[in-house]
C-alpha cells in the first residue's frame, strides 16, 4: 500500500472535483433574474485544461448549476460536467458504472459533508486548506491553498510532475 500522497498520485488518472469551495472561495454573488456568479482561479484553469492533454480524465460533480459554470468547463474540454448533483456518491457509482471511474486510480477533491462519501470510496481523497474538519480528517492529501486560491492546481500539477507530464511540449499553450 502506498505510504503518501506523493506515491498515490502516480497511479492516479482521474481526477472529480467539487466546485464551491474547491475551484471557489465559496463565495456566490445572488442577483434577481441572473444565474449565481462565482469566481475561479485563472492557474487552476491552465492546470485543467493541461491535464486533459496530457490524458487525465477530470469530471465535475457539483450540487451547484449555472450556465457559466458548465460554459466555462466545457472550454476547459472536461471528460465530463454533472451539475444539480444531490447525491455524489450515487453520481459515483453511475460513473463506475458507465466505465468512466476505476475508484483505484481516482482522487476527489472537496471541501465539505456531501463530499464525504465519495471520499472514503476513492484512492485518493483530497481538500483545499480550509475543508470542513470532517473532510480534512480523511484527506491524504490537503493542499496548502485554500478553495479558489490554487488547490486544483496545487493537486493537478504534483501529479503532472510525479508522473513526468508537467513541463511537456503541451505545457506552453492553452
Amino acid at each position: 500500500m502506498a505510504s503518501t500522497y506523493k506515491e498515490l498520485l502516480a497511479g492516479i488518472d482521474t481526477f472529480l472535483f467539487d466546485v464551491d469551495g474547491v475551484f471557489t472561495d465559496n463565495r456566490v454573488l445572488m442577483m434577481p433574474g441572473i444565474d449565481p456568479v462565482r469566481t475561479f482561479h485563472s492557474r487552476d484553469a491552465y492546470a485543467v485544461q493541461h491535464a486533459i492533454k496530457e490524458g487525465y480524465r477530470i469530471i465535475i460533480t457539483t450540487g451547484g448549476r449555472s450556465d457559466g459554470m458548465r460554459e466555462s468547463f466545457e472550454r476547459l474540454r472536461v471528460t465530463a460536467y454533472h451539475s444539480s448533483v444531490l447525491d455524489k456518491s450515487a453520481k459515483l457509482d453511475e460513473l463506475i458504472a458507465e466505465g468512466l471511474v476505476d475508484p483505484a486510480r481516482t482522487a476527489y477533491m472537496g471541501d465539505d459533508i456531501p463530499d464525504l462519501r465519495v471520499m472514503q470510496r476513492v484512492a485518493l481523497p483530497c481538500c483545499p486548506a480550509d475543508a470542513a474538519p470532517e473532510v480534512k480528517a480523511i484527506s491524504r492529501f490537503i493542499s496548502a491553498k485554500a478553495g479558489g486560491q490554487g488547490c486544483v492546481r496545487d493537486l493537478l500539477e504534483q501529479a503532472l510532475k510525479v508522473q513526468g507530464k508537467w513541463l511537456t511540449d503541451g505545457a506552453y499553450t492553452w
